[in-house]
C-alpha cells in the first residue's frame, strides 16, 4: 500500500520587527511641530554639556601633568570622559532627538533616510552652536589654563602626516557610526527590548575605544561639532590649518558606515532589486 506524501510549501516566518519607513527628504511639516524644536534644544544642550565636560577634562589633565608626569587622569581618563558622556547623553536624549550629538552621526542617518534633510541641517547647526558654547564656558572658567594648554583643539600631532590623521578620523568615525546603526537596528531592538540601556552603552564604548587609539594622532575628533567648538574658541592658526581633516574624515567615515550597514549587512540594494523583480507591473 503506497502512501502519498504531499509537501506543503514552507512559509517564511513573519518578522518580529518592523523597519520604519524612510524619512522624506524634505519634510516642511516638521517646522510646525514643537517636538522638532524640542529636539533641536536637546541636541544643543547635550552637545554643550559634552564639550564642557570633555574639554575641561583635557585641560585639567594637561595642567596637572605639567607639574607631575603621573598627575591627572591620563589618556585613559580622557577617553573615559568622552565615552562616558556620550553614554549618559545618548541615554538622556535618545527619546527626544535620537541622541545624535555629532554631525557625522546625523549625516550617516541622513544617508540612510532616517532623518530628513531639514532635520539633519538644523541638528548640525544646533550641535555646532552647542559645541562652541560648551568650550566657551570652559574658557570662561579657566581662561589662563585654557589658553596655555592648547584649548582642547584637534590638531595633527607632531610626527604624523595629514593623510595619517585623515585615515585615523575616517576609521574612528566608521567604528562609531557603524556602532550607532547596529545598536539602533529595529531587528536588534525587537529582540533585546528587555535591555533599555543597550544602545547607549555600546555607542559610549565605541567612543571610548576610538579615543584610546587616536588621541596620540589627532586628539580624536570623530565629531565635527567637538572640533569646531574648540577651534572657534581657541582660534589659533594650527587649529584652523588642520580643521578640514575633522570634517572630511568624519563625513567620509559616516558615509562608509552607512553604506556598509544599509547595503551590505541589511542588503537594502538586494531587497529593493528583489521587490522590483517580483512586481508584476515591471
Amino acid at each position: 500500500m503506497s502512501k502519498e506524501v504531499s509537501e506543503e510549501p514552507e512559509h517564511a516566518r513573519p518578522k518580529d520587527y518592523t523597519d520604519p519607513p524612510p524619512a522624506p527628504l524634505f519634510d516642511v511639516g516638521e517646522l510646525r511641530l514643537w517636538s522638532f524644536y524640542r529636539a533641536l534644544i536637546a541636541e544643543f544642550i547635550a552637545t554643550l554639556l559634552f564639550l564642557y565636560i570633555t574639554v575641561a577634562t583635557v585641560i585639567g589633565y594637561k595642567v596637572q601633568s605639567s607639574a607631575d608626569q603621573c598627575g591627572g587622569v591620563g589618556t585613559l581618563g580622557i577617553a573615559w570622559a568622552f565615552g562616558g558622556m556620550i553614554f549618559i547623553l545618548v541615554y538622556c536624549t535618545a527619546g527626544i532627538s535620537g541622541g545624535h550629538i555629532n554631525p557625522a552621526v546625523t549625516f550617516g542617518l541622513l544617508l540612510a533616510r532616517k532623518v530628513s534633510v531639514i532635520r539633519a541641517v538644523m541638528y548640525i547647526v544646533a550641535q555646532c552652536l552647542g559645541g562652541i558654547v560648551g568650550v566657551g564656558i570652559v574658557k570662561g572658567i579657566m581662561k589662563h589654563q585654557y589658553n596655555a594648554n592648547g584649548g582642547g583643539a584637534n590638531v595633527v600631532a607632531s610626527g604624523y602626516s595629514n593623510g595619517t590623521a585623515l585615515g585615523a578620523e575616517i576609521i574612528g568615525t566608521f567604528v562609531l557610526v557603524y556602532t550607532v546603526f547596529s545598536a539602533t537596528d529595529p531587528k536588534r531592538n525587537a529582540r533585546d527590548s528587555h535591555v533599555p540601556v543597550l544602545a547607549p552603552l555600546p555607542i559610549g564604548f565605541a567612543v571610548f575605544m576610538v579615543h584610546l587609539a587616536t588621541i596620540p594622532i589627532t586628539g580624536t575628533g570623530i565629531n565635527p561639532a567637538r572640533s569646531i567648538g574648540a577651534a572657534v574658541i581657541y582660534n589659533q592658526k594650527k587649529a584652523w590649518d588642520d580643521h578640514w581633516i575633522f570634517w572630511a574624515g568624519p563625513f567620509i567615515g559616516a558615509l562608509a558606515a552607512a553604506a556598509y550597514h544599509q547595503y551590505i549587512l541589511r542588503a537594502a540594494a538586494i531587497k529593493a532589486l528583489g521587490s522590483f523583480r517580483s512586481n508584476p507591473s515591471n
